[in-house]
């Protein structure tokens, strides 16, 4: 548990970092550049538009911005006429709150607005200047957090590298208790491999919107402009990787109720099994190696495609329902894998409807 809190803190310090300086930074613009007083709203649009997420800086900075500004004009307008209390607050933070959600669906416009209504509600006098700085404030914030993170960013492709790695390292470890459990017959070893990989949703989330947030940082800063295509490339990995693991779900949730009833399998089926252990391991490698490294794409399309000539479909001949509809999910999970490795989804099917292979390798990606 201590590790595994470390290597998060670890993970997360270049965010934090980057938050910590947006805050010092919007704080002496608007305190000492605009004059404000007190500008607490600066630093703190700088830390919220940047967050620790990489994901939708963008549209959590005119998120804030939108939020605050709605909040403002309404809670001033309203408060000047209906004065200040318990149910004038009442009212301002509902109405505030519902034409947020009206003009956008984003879950931080409406907070802001409604916070942003009370504020004036109790705090700012209304009329005056308080709520404009406010709104200044917001905007300068959230300007200083994406000049941060366009100037001192994160690298865009490691970290998504590192999500998809860990995923991928998951499902390696599942598949070979998997194949144990199977080759054995106990069942505790296989619910044990079905419960590893249902617990991997939510670092595939993280995985997803950390590729979405390098793409961003790729687009805004200038020092990684260079990135772009790699950016492409490692993104359009993620729907396979999460429909290879929503497979591999399916596949370990078979395989226990095969355990449980107590039937045969094919050694050949489990052997099967236990090699997308190695594949999903010689995937892990070629998302953490540097490009021009070993392994790449093409020598994971080839451990793949040896796999893939070993999930023919004459296992399934004259065998039971449930050994030929664990063999189609097997058949279905290595379609993905394939084109986590590069190639496209018809070159994909392709190599498994054909014995060799071939018609598949012309397309596999470098």
């Amino acid at each position: 548990m201590l590790r595994v809190r470390i290597r998060r803190l670890w993970l997360s310090l270049g965010p934090i970092l980057q938050c910590a300086i947006a805050a010092g930074i919007g704080w002496w613009f608007a305190l000492d550049v605009l004059g404000h007083q007190q500008p607490f709203f600066a630093p703190i649009a700088a830390m919220i538009s940047l967050g620790l997420s990489l994901g939708r800086r963008w549209r959590r900075s005119v998120e804030l911005v939108g939020g605050v500004t709605i909040g403002i004009l309404i809670g001033d307008l309203l408060i000047t006429e209906i004065g200040s209390g318990t149910w004038q607050i009442v009212v301002v933070v509902a109405l505030a709150m519902s034409v947020a959600v009206f003009l956008d669906d984003g879950p931080l416009i409406p907070m802001q607005a409604a916070s942003s209504a009370v504020l004036v509600a109790t705090l700012l006098p209304p009329g005056g200047i308080g709520g404009f700085h406010r709104a200044i404030d917001a905007l300068t914030g959230g300007l200083i957090g994406i000049l941060v993170g366009a100037l001192l960013p994160a690298n865009p492709a490691s970290r998504a590298r590192r999500d998809a790695a860990s995923v991928l390292a998951t499902a390696r470890d599942a598949a070979r208790q998997l194949a144990e459990g199977m080759r054995s017959g106990d069942e505790p070893t296989v619910f044990a491999a079905l419960e590893t990989v249902r617990g991997t949703q939510g670092a595939i989330n993280t995985m997803r919107q950390d590729m979405s947030g390098g793409r961003e940082i790729s687009t805004i800063s200038p020092l990684y402009w260079g990135s772009r295509m790699r950016l492409q490339r490692l993104s359009a990995t993620a729907d396979p990787i999460d429909n290879g693991v929503r497979n591999f779900r399916i596949i370990a949730r078979r395989a226990l109720g095969i355990t449980q009833r107590g039937e045969t399998i094919r050694p050949e089926l489990v052997e099967i099994i236990g090699d997308l252990g190695g594949a999903f391991e010689v995937l892990r490698e070629m998302m953490l190696a540097d490009p021009g490294k070993s392994p790449d794409a093409a020598d994971a399309a080839r451990v793949l495609r040896t796999i893939a000539r070993k999930a023919k479909i004459e296992l399934a001949e004259e065998r039971g329902m449930s050994e030929t509809a664990l063999l189609a999910e097997i058949r279905s999970l290595l379609v993905d894998l394939l084109m986590v490795a590069g190639l496209r989804r018809s070159s994909a099917i392709a190599t498994l409807r054909w014995p060799n292979g071939s018609p598949g390798d012309q397309h596999a990606a470098g």
